[in-house]
């Protein structure tokens, strides 16, 4: 700071609400913290569900609410605004996170791709095959795909709480796997889990593709303005019979891993005005006219100094992470015990076929099939990680959760067969999340024997 500058005195209470400003800011991008926030969430379900009030947790839930423009009225359950729209959201983060991976991550090379895609595989054929082992009727075996996806948040949020000692190539790997988990999971969603396809909606959601597409051309940065052809998009999906929050995914598929092109980059941009603002008079004359040029430039080069990926993805995530996703556990998590027959249509195999899917399938398949690639050599073990940390990576991509109980909506209508699949994914995801801690904290002792050793 120059010090013939005047020191400017900013009240207490302002320091004060910046400080409490930052500190939450930190917090909602605690990893560890979000997946303590969703555990919360669906404990609530779980109880209020359980509980003499449990009458007013399912009608909550059934509120209609409407949307409409003159005589024109879309109205649908809470439910619907929660899994099907909010849930759009959700789904777009987690194609940003794909496209950011295959851009300039994990899954931008071949050779640093082919371990976690093989490991991913191996994660959903075992859980697969278990559960189908154990649920050989039609209608039960619908729930095949149930145990076979990782919920992201959750599973790093779990790593997270063992604190730094993890190399960070275990967190890279995991990452990676439930990526690549989240695209095979959306791919099932859509070619087994969308009914018979209307084929005129996607005409309309091409038309919201197109838009999205001409946008980007002409070099429309602001988020805002996709919003439009983004539910155009949605609104096509949800005519096709295929889920509606497939939408995101395409969206998040399609945002622009590079900055809006401009005439001098961002940082030269915020210098030149920045001089020029401080060496005029158009500041101090408050002239509303000579600033507006700059100050729009201002915006821009500030906005245009993360590419559209980072800085969506950024903004989003602390809403997903402490609002959709907790809310989407609230209004999905809670399972009426007494609503459970366990001796009803084979209820009890699927829930043991669930929760053996991710707690055994889920760390035999991603461990096999990385020991399969390793031996073969057709690829290695990235550098730090040990088989300790892969039979720890198998373990947190247990963790199912979100994308489990959402696919096990889609699989089943009957409230007891769909109870007893959230209710093996509540019980699969709490013990993979209690054995992944243990195996961690083994890990991290093994890692300090290691490296006292040398």
């Amino acid at each position: 700071m120059d010090p013939r500058l005047p020191r400017r005195i900013v009240p207490r209470s302002q320091i004060l609400a910046e400080r409490a400003y930052l500190t939450l800011e930190r917090f909602l991008h605690i990893e560890a913290a979000s997946g303590v926030v969703l555990l919360i969430a669906a404990a609530i379900a779980l109880v209020w569900a359980n509980s003499p009030f449990s009458d007013s947790y399912h009608a909550l839930w059934h509120l209609p609410l409407s949307i409409g423009l003159g005589e024109i009225v879309f109205s649908k359950a809470l439910h619907f605004w929660i899994n099907d729209a909010l849930m759009t959201i959700f789904f777009l983060v987690v194609g940003m996170e794909i496209r950011r991976e295959i851009h300039e991550g994990a899954l931008s090379r071949l050779d640093q791709a082919m371990l976690p895609i093989a490991a991913a595989a191996g994660g959903v054929i075992v859980p697969a095959l278990i559960y189908l082992s154990l649920n050989t009727d039609s209608v039960r075996a619908q729930g095949w795909a149930v145990p076979i996806a990782t919920d992201i948040a959750f599973a790093v949020g779990v790593l997270a709480l063992l604190g730094r000692s993890i190399p960070s190539n275990v967190r890279v790997f995991l990452l990676a796997l439930a990526i690549i988990d989240d695209v095979i999971a959306v791919l099932i969603i859509a070619f087994f889990y969308s009914g018979g396809l209307d084929f005129s909606g996607f005409l309309v959601a091409s038309v919201g593709i197109m838009m999205t597409l001409a946008l980007q051309r002409i070099g429309v940065g602001s988020a805002y303005a996709y919003i439009v052809p983004g539910a155009v998009v949605w609104i096509g999906l949800l005519t096709t019979g295929a889920h509606p929050t497939l939408a995101g995914v395409v969206l998040g598929l399609m945002t622009p891993v590079l900055p809006v092109p401009m005439r001098e980059t961002p940082l030269e941009a915020l210098s030149r005005i920045a001089e020029e603002l401080r060496s005029g008079d158009a500041v101090a004359a408050k002239d509303v006219h000579r600033l507006a040029r700059p100050l729009r430039t201002l915006r821009l080069a500030r906005r245009e100094l993360l590419p559209p990926v980072v800085r969506v993805q950024t903004a989003l995530h602390p809403w997903v992470a402490f609002c959709i996703m907790p809310l989407f556990a609230l209004a999905n998590a809670g399972v009426s015990l007494e609503g459970v027959e366990l001796s009803a249509g084979g209820a009890n195999y699927i829930i043991l076929g669930v929760s053996l899917g991710l707690v055994l399938g889920k760390p035999i398949g991603v461990v096999a099939t990385t020991w399969l690639m390793v031996r073969l050599k057709w690829s290695q073990l990235p550098p730090g990680v040990t088989w300790l940390g892969v039979w720890l990576i198998g373990m947190l991509a247990g963790i199912g959760f979100t994308m489990s109980i959402f696919i096990a909506m889609l699989a089943f209508e009957g409230e007891s067969l769909l109870g007893a699949a959230k209710l093996g994914v509540l019980l699969g995801s709490l013990i993979a999340a209690a054995l992944g801690l243990a195996l961690g904290a083994i890990y991290i002792r093994q890692l300090r024997g290691l490296t006292r050793a040398q």
